[in-house]
């Protein structure tokens, strides 16, 4: 059994429901517009839409990229795939909510492919290292892929078994992914939306592994 007070010395382990914080029934508070494009940070959108969720450790950098790519309508940065309700960031830095730090992206299914996406998640981390990126130690720093329907389930296996295939031909490790069905995202405070916009010279730690994904 592992311990509250173990955990609290090794982020690299996830708790179990019961340990988990409580969290809060209450969800953040978020700006109305995106600080970047002034476009409605969650809706109504007047494009044909759809929602990709990812991870790809530190969200601040990870965002910055996804909000660059032409055809992305929106970003929202938050937390997904733990148990605690509306945690703040101090909570997810913790080890104890068992969170990802996520990238919900709205794109223009005109401009931007969900493949095209999946190729950009795929290239600009390392999804190898487990509960880590870079120097970035932790759970919430974990590699994942959140699909808000089914075909996006699928594709984003085909895309890791295709993206596998090219590490291995270039001496790279096996992928450690989570791919799952979308769970609930629970959004970041609001200071942490487009952070690096309204902070250039802040952290980022995006660093891919070199490998083109072929999709």
């Amino acid at each position: 059994m592992v311990l509250r007070s173990e955990i609290l010395v090794n982020k690299n382990v996830l708790p179990t429901k019961d340990q988990a914080l409580p969290g809060r029934e209450t969800a953040m508070t978020l700006p109305e517009k995106h600080f970047v494009h002034e476009t409605p940070l969650l809706g109504p959108f007047f494009q044909d839409v759809d929602f990709a969720i990812f991870g790809l450790g530190c969200f601040w950098g990870a965002e910055r990229r996804f909000w660059q790519r032409e055809g992305v309508v929106s970003t929202v940065v938050g937390y997904a795939g733990g148990y605690t309700p509306n945690p703040t960031y101090e909570e997810v830095c913790s080890g104890l909510t068992g969170h990802a730090e996520v990238v919900l992206v709205v794109y223009d299914k005109a401009k931007v492919s969900y493949e095209e996406l999946l190729a950009m998640f795929w290239e600009l981390h390392n999804p190898t290292q487990g509960m880590r990126q870079g120097n970035d130690i932790g759970t919430q720093y974990r590699s994942v892929i959140y699909a808000t329907n089914p075909t996006q389930l699928e594709a984003a296996k085909a895309s890791a078994k295709v993206f596998q295939a090219e590490l291995t031909k270039a001496g790279k490790g096996t992928i450690t992914t989570e791919i799952e069905e979308a769970p609930t995202v629970y959004f970041a405070e609001a200071y942490h939306q487009q952070y690096l916009a309204k902070n250039p010279e802040g952290y980022c730690g995006i660093g891919g592994t070199g490998v083109t994904c072929p999709i």
